[in-house]
Parts: structure tokens; C-alpha cells; sequence
């Protein structure tokens, strides 16, 4: 045993079984199978012991070659897979270009027992070839970008599995977990040309030697279909399918807190795990209640709570209610919030609640305590810290590494929230977007990060700097506000599959770079683990400062730069000429001012008149809310059907349970000089919608130059 693996393995030794209704039976030392990793995909309590097999997990990108030495002149280089960049992005030139430019560059050569566990592109040409074992024909051999956005439906075995079931499980947002082990070496090579897109990562663990991997198979998929089958189903709706196994009765938990106070909620002796955490807040404000009302646990006497979160921020979801689901977290339309980690403990347990506000609130809720044999060696606290920078200026001049963990000891790290408030005034991801930065985690004695990433939305799962609003088992996207990336943007990332073990220590960073210097950005963000005790971080207690109520900044104007460049904004309510239309007031909108038109029958037009200064080539965009009371439009320009962008000239501004602005914007098209008509003719609503409203708050004509 060499001396780096003897790091990881010092504290391993055999696991006691697990106590009935805690999960399923551990046999330390059993072998690693394509069916065993599935299982993984949704056992939370497996995560609460450091892992045996032990391994680590590793990632490889086509992060900026330039990026060498920390802090160092080109730490923060960005050409990472647009093509040209000026160091291939791969770990070798296999072989040169030829003259149509097409060369061979080595992605990942591993050398086995390992698992390949996550895949994400943005978009990659070429192709790839999936070498196991050294066999002499690849497992797969094909279109880079289907392997990294859909690996198994290439192999004629994925027949065997209900397709429709991958989509949002096994296939989340523009990442794959489909994990593929092997015995004694994986092999990734890229074929393709330099110039094109080759955005790429790929998260492998890498067990020590001497753990037996049975090495995947295509049969595999017909081998443990009902094992896949039946993980996706849990992760496709873990409420549904994934329910406590706990057959104990809840506990309670009310308390009632005045502004200043904090009460111990609830208090538990151990051994024994929290299984499941159901939690909901009652006050006249609740967004502001939500970040000042503060949730701390500690587990087993410790003076500082292991878990110390603002109530909504530790959920996933925040600012405000935002309801969602993931495997470990679901926010419901009422408020309640859910909490599926599981939080293992030897001796006790006790929650408190604090109230850092000026409002009184009401918490309520059930802690779901379950039995559970703590291991001395390899059992581990459940460990959130929160931690917030406010009046940031984000600058691509001066970019600058966040730190989210910077912790000593052993343990596992399982997650991520980023919950901002970008004020930018440019109503674009081109311009406004504030997450081109990379993840930087380093692992015990890391010279080189274990993850480097290629840009924050990469490292959530999704790209191209998207508002979209999503939200699936692993990541997601519950708000965004917009305009763009605009207002109130939270992104989680939840590490089941690939979690990152650390022997010694980590240090978890995450550029702050945006598209253009960004005064007052707010910043808050938690990285989520699991630590033995002694574990030592650099977290600090969360004072009333930090969690004072954030704001929009005040009658914000569009910006005519970047993705708004060449373009000339109207406030909606000048576009009416001589309707009137009711004002809805609020720092979301333009000029706080946001009117609001109440159609009554289908059929019926909002007609907006909108000048054009001088002939030319021109894009049309508005700017219209979502929220519940939204409905159906038809969208017409100059009296014929307007061509948007999407592809349709239909617009749904009905979402349920937010409140967004988003752009629309018709193709481009030549247009004269002179007052140009924009219409919505109304096309109905939303079962349940007694009064549909649409919201415009401001359109732009953009000159293409």
C-alpha cells in the first residue's frame, strides 16, 4: 500500500450493519458493479460514512492549459472551449492536425479500479471513442455529443429500459449520470477539429488498488433494468417514491419567536439519525423572514452548530418561497420545506431556531428520528455553514476566487447553493451574467484542483448562461428573475453520485467573474458536507448584518450595452398613446412602473405603437412578467403573426408560484422609418385564472450593424 492510498485508508474499517430502517446492509469490501453505482444514485444514508472502498473523485475539463499556478498571471484565463484556444484543452496532442484541421487529443486516461460518474458538455463536435481495459474495440464510438449529453442510448440494450424515464434522472439539464466502472483503465479520446466547440468534463472516482470493479458492459443495462428502473423512478419523484424509512413516530417542532430571541425546537439522544426534516415559516414578510430567521443543529454537544443556514437559504430555494424538488430538498407551493439528508448522530442532537429580524415568526414542522449504529471510525456529521458576501463589485478585470469550504480534516463534500442578487442593468445573459467563473476545489495535498470547471452554469449542469427556470434531482435553477440573468438567482448542485472525499482537507473555490464590472452584487452560498469529528473550517457566525434585507436597486433603467447594444428602450406606458392602463409599482420593473393589461374576452388586442427611427436591419424585443395570473397571447407585428425567435407567435406568460420578467424577441427583419405597430391578441388562460393580466414593461428596437 503506498503512502497516498494509506492516507485514504487509515480510518476504514469494517462497518457495523446498519440499524433496520436505516437502508440497506453494507459489506465493506464488496465489489463495484454498474448495478451497485445505480443503487448509490439514491442512498442517502450511504453518505453519511466515509466511503469504503475508498476512492477519490477527479475531474477532467477542457478548462484554460494557461491556468497553472495559483493567483499566478493567468489563474484566471478563460479560453476553455470555444476553440482556438491557445493551449489545446486536453491532457495530450495524440496526433497533429491534418490539412481539414482534424486532429486526436487524449480527454481522460485513467488508470483503473475507477468509475466514470458524471459527464457535461455545452456543446462538443467530433467524435469520441470509450476504451475500457484496453480491449481492443471501444465501448462506444461516435458523436461526442451524444455521448456526453445521452451515453447509454447508443448501445441497442438501453431498449430494454424505459427511455422516457432517463429524460430528467439519468439525464439532467445538459449533464449525464450514467455511471460506467471499470476494472484497470478508462480511455476518452476526442477526434476533431480545434477551431470548433469542445466544450467538455467528465468526473471519474478513482478507488484504491485492490478494490474489485467489475468493469460495465452493455448488457449491463439488460442485467439490472429493474434496478435502473426503479432508481430512476425515485429520483424522478423522491416525495413519491423515496419515503422515510423511519417507522418511528415524528416529533414535533413549533416554536414562536419575537424579534432578538432564539428556542431550542427540538431535542434528541442518540445513537440515531434525522432522516427526514419538514419545516415551515409563518410572518408578516415572509422572503425577509426566510433569511433572517436562522437554523442551527448540533449534533453530539457541539458549542457551534454544524448546520448553521438561514432557514430558506438551507433548503435550496431561496430568497422567498420557490418550490421545487430535487433528491435531498423539496420546497412546496404552501412554504413547507423538506429536507431528505441524512443526519447521523452519536450522543444528541438539538435544533434552534433564531430570529435576526425586526418581525415576529412561527416555525412548525416534524424531525423524523431513525435508528442508527454510529460507526467511531467512519460515521460522520451532516455539516451547512452559510456564509454571505455583500456590495461585491463583480469585474471581469478583476476576477477573484469565492471561497464556499476551506475546511481540515476528513470527510465528504455532497453539495452546493449559489443565491445571488445581481443588479446588473443590461437586460441580457449576454452582458448581464454573472457566473463565467469556474469551480476550483482542491483535495488534500492537490497541487493542480481536482475540479477545475469551465464556468459556474457548467458546474450547475446547464450553459450558455441560461435564465431558464428548471429544476432537477442533482441541480437546478428554482429562480431567476430576469430580465436575463437579472435580480434574485439561486443554483443548486447536489453531489450523490460523485461526491468528493477529502482524507485531509479541501478547499472549495468558485471564480466570481462576470461580463462587465458589477457593483453590488450580494453573494451567498453553502457548501454542503459531511466531517468527522474534529474537522476544523473557516466559517464564522452568521451576524444580523449579514442577513439584512436585500433589495433590487432602486428605478433601474435597461442598458444599451453588450447583448442590448445599438438599441433604444420604451417604457411600455409610452407606447399606448392615450390608452390608460392600470400601474403596478415594484423594483423589478423598469422605472418601478410595470402596466398591466386585463383582457375579459378572447380576442381582445393591447395594441403598442412603436417608433422606428430610421430604415434599417432591426431586432424587436419586449419585456413581459410571469407570474400566475399570466395568460396566452398571440403576438403580431404590423398586423401580421410576428415570427419569434422560439419559432412560434404564441406567447404563455402563466407560471405558477414566481414572478419573472423574460424577453422575447421577433426575428430580425428590414423595417422602415416610422411608427410600427405591436400587438397581443388574447387567447385565453390558465385553468383556475379568474382575471388574466399581461405585464409589459418595456420594448427595444435594436439596429443590427
Amino acid at each position: 500500500m503506498t503512502r497516498s492510498w494509506a492516507r485514504w485508508l487509515f480510518a476504514l474499517t469494517p462497518l457495523p450493519i446498519l440499524a433496520a430502517g436505516c437502508g440497506p446492509v453494507e459489506r465493506p469490501g464488496d465489489t463495484v458493479t454498474t448495478g451497485s453505482l445505480y443503487e448509490e444514485m439514491i442512498d442517502m444514508v450511504g453518505l453519511t460514512k466515509f466511503p469504503e472502498p475508498a476512492y477519490r473523485t477527479i475531474q477532467y475539463s477542457s478548462y484554460d492549459r494557461r491556468s497553472r499556478v495559483p493567483g499566478g498571471p493567468d489563474w484566471f484565463a478563460n479560453s476553455d472551449g470555444f476553440g482556438n484556444e491557445p493551449v489545446p484543452g486536453f491532457e495530450a496532442v495524440l496526433r497533429e492536425p491534418d490539412e481539414e484541421g482534424i486532429g486526436q487529443y487524449l480527454m481522460a486516461d485513467v488508470a483503473g479500479p475507477g468509475a466514470l460518474v458524471r459527464l457535461w458538455t455545452a456543446a462538443i463536435e467530433g467524435t469520441v471513442q470509450l476504451w475500457l481495459d484496453g480491449r481492443s474495440e471501444p465501448v462506444y464510438d461516435g458523436p461526442a455529443n451524444d455521448f456526453f449529453h445521452k451515453p447509454l442510448d447508443s448501445f441497442p440494450q438501453s431498449a430494454d429500459l424505459h427511455r422516457a424515464s432517463l429524460e430528467r434522472t439519468l439525464y439532467q439539464r445538459d449533464a449525464a449520470y450514467a455511471p460506467i466502472p471499470f476494472a484497470r483503465r478508462l480511455r476518452l479520446v476526442w477526434t476533431g477539429d480545434l477551431a470548433r466547440v469542445h466544450f467538455y468534463q467528465l468526473e471519474v472516482r478513482k478507488y484504491a488498488p485492490g478494490t474489485r470493479v467489475v468493469t460495465f458492459s452493455p448488457e449491463d443495462l439488460s442485467t439490472y433494468r429493474e434496478t435502473i428502473d426503479r432508481v430512476t423512478a425515485a429520483l424522478a419523484d423522491p416525495d413519491a417514491n423515496l419515503p422515510p424509512r423511519s417507522q418511528s413516530d415524528a416529533r414535533a417542532i413549533a416554536v414562536e419567536l419575537q424579534p432578538g430571541e432564539a428556542e431550542d425546537a427540538l431535542s434528541l439522544e442518540g445513537p440515531a439519525a434525522l432522516e427526514r426534516l419538514e419545516l415551515k415559516l409563518e410572518a408578516p414578510q415572509i422572503s425577509r423572514a426566510l433569511r433572517q430567521t436562522v437554523l442551527h443543529i448540533h449534533f453530539d454537544d457541539h458549542p457551534w452548530g454544524q448546520v448553521q443556514s438561514p432557514l430558506g437559504d438551507f433548503f435550496g430555494a431561496a430568497p422567498g418561497i420557490n418550490p421545487y424538488q430535487s433528491l435531498p430538498f423539496t420546497v412546496l407551493p404552501d412554504g413547507t420545506m423538506i429536507s431528505r439528508f441524512v443526519m447521523p448522530f452519536e450522543r444528541s442532537l438539538k435544533i434552534r431556531l433564531e430570529n435576526l429580524g425586526n418581525q415576529p415568526v412561527a416555525v412548525t414542522g416534524s424531525a423524523h428520528p431513525v435508528a442508527y449504529d454510529w460507526d467511531a471510525e467512519r460515521s460522520m456529521h451532516f455539516r451547512a455553514r452559510w456564509r454571505v458576501d455583500h456590495d461585491l463589485i463583480a469585474d471581469p478585470a478583476a476576477v477573484q476566487d469565492l471561497p464556499f469550504l476551506v475546511a481540515h480534516g476528513q470527510g465528504v463534500y455532497v453539495g452546493t447553493t449559489s443565491i445571488l442578487l445581481n443588479p446588473s442593468p443590461i437586460p441580457t445573459p449576454y452582458g448581464n451574467w454573472w457566473g463565467e467563473g469556474d469551480e476550483k476545489v482542491f483535495v488534500d495535498d492537490d497541487l493542480r484542483p481536482s475540479l477545475f470547471g469551465t464556468g459556474s452554469e457548467d458546474y450547475y449542469n446547464y450553459s450558455w448562461s441560461s435564465p431558464d427556470i428548471f429544476a432537477l434531482p442533482y441541480c437546478g435553477q428554482p429562480r431567476n428573475d430576469g430580465p436575463g440573468n437579472r435580480g434574485f438567482v439561486t443554483n443548486y448542485r447536489w453531489h450523490v453520485l460523485d461526491p468528493l472525499p477529502f482524507a485531509q482537507s479541501i478547499r472549495f473555490y468558485m471564480e466570481l467573474y462576470s461580463h462587465e464590472r458589477t457593483p453590488g452584487l450580494s453573494y451567498a452560498r453553502i457548501g454542503y458536507h459531511y466531517a468527522r469529528p474534529g474537522v476544523a473550517d473557516d466559517h464564522t457566525a452568521i451576524m444580523p448584518n449579514d442577513v439584512r434585507a436585500l433589495r433590487l436597486p432602486e428605478g433601474w433603467m435597461p442598458a444599451a450595452r453588450m447583448g442590448a447594444r445599438n438599441s433604444v428602450f420604451y417604457q411600455a406606458e409610452e407606447l399606448l398613446r392615450g390608452l390608460r392602463l392600470p400601474i403596478q409599482s415594484g423594483r423589478l420593473y423598469a422605472g418601478e412602473r410595470l402596466p398591466v393589461w386585463r383582457p375579459t374576452a378572447r380576442g381582445d388586442v393591447l395594441r403598442l405603437r412603436v417608433p422606428v427611427i430610421a430604415e434599417g436591419e432591426y431586432r424587436i424585443h419586449f419585456v413581459a412578467r410571469l407570474d400566475p395570473n399570466g395568460g396566452t397571447a398571440q403576438v403580431k407585428w404590423d398586423g401580421e403573426p410576428a415570427q419569434l425567435t422560439a419559432g412560434t407567435s404564441t406567447v404563455d406568460l402563466h407560471r405558477p408560484h414566481r414572478t419573472l420578467l423574460r424577453n422575447y424577441t421577433l426575428r430580425q427583419q428590414q423595417l422602415t422609418a416610422g411608427t410600427h405597430i405591436l400587438e397581443y391578441v388574447f387567447d385565453g388562460a390558465a385553468p383556475g385564472v379568474r382575471r388574466p393580466e399581461f405585464g409589459i414593461d418595456f420594448v427595444w428596437v435594436q439596429e443590427v450593424r
